[in-house]
């Protein structure tokens, strides 16, 4: 059983649309690091995860990324939202003109074994030091076969872009309200039409083509 880290229904129900029934939720506290990706931190998550439930399990990780801002907030997505607010956010985008945005997801999966070559990174404890950032364009490209003594970790990572405008809409959370895509901002979508385009549902679908084989 692959056990998904997470105490939201809502990615559960996400997941088992790629993954069907082999996915179960895992309610368990990792501690979260202040890291400068996303990928850092949902590899510490899964690693720590791993060693907790000695099952393969998967963390996610997700942030919003104003271009204007050089991707701020990022990774602090969170931390953010919680002292600022999203519509101050939205204020700050809009002053400034930097609106064209994206949300980007992290899928990282751990199972205590190495991995073989693939076009996904393979996160390993002595990386987190460097800089992952250019994962964002060559993940979906690059081979990354770093070796370590630490537990490996798949990084799978989706993106969908977007442009920040005045809040609109009752659905989803977060930053939805300020994210447009398509013409709608993700609070606009039911949760069906988001997880359809959404950078979470995108990171699921690279992770599930790779994991049927695994």
């Amino acid at each position: 059983m692959l056990r998904y880290v997470t105490t939201n229904d809502g990615k559960v129900r996400e997941a088992e649309e790629y993954l069907g029934d082999e996915v179960a939720a895992l309610e368990y506290d990792y501690p979260e690091i202040q890291a400068d990706s996303l990928e850092r931190v949902a590899a510490h998550g899964a690693r720590d995860a791993y060693e907790h439930v000695g099952e393969p399990v998967i963390v996610d990780d997700a942030g919003l990324y104003i271009d204007g801002f050089d991707g701020f907030p990022g990774p602090y997505s969170a931390y953010v939202e919680d002292t600022l607010g999203v519509e101050r956010v939205g204020d700050l985008a809009g002053r400034e003109d930097a609106t064209r945005a994206k949300f980007r997801c992290v899928i990282a999966y751990c199972d205590g074994d190495p991995f073989e070559a693939s076009p996904e990174p393979i996160d390993t404890d002595d990386r987190r030091g460097q800089d992952l950032a250019a994962e964002d364009r060559a993940s979906a490209t690059t081979d990354d076969t770093v070796t370590g003594e630490d537990l490996p970790v798949k990084l799978f990572v989706g993106a969908v872009p977007g442009r920040i405008v005045e809040p609109r809409g009752t659905g989803g959370f977060g930053y939805d309200p300020i994210f447009e895509h398509s013409g709608r901002t993700f609070a606009e979508m039911s949760a069906d039409e988001k997880n359809a385009v959404s950078h979470r549902g995108r990171a699921l679908g690279k992770f599930a083509e790779w994991f049927v084989d695994r």
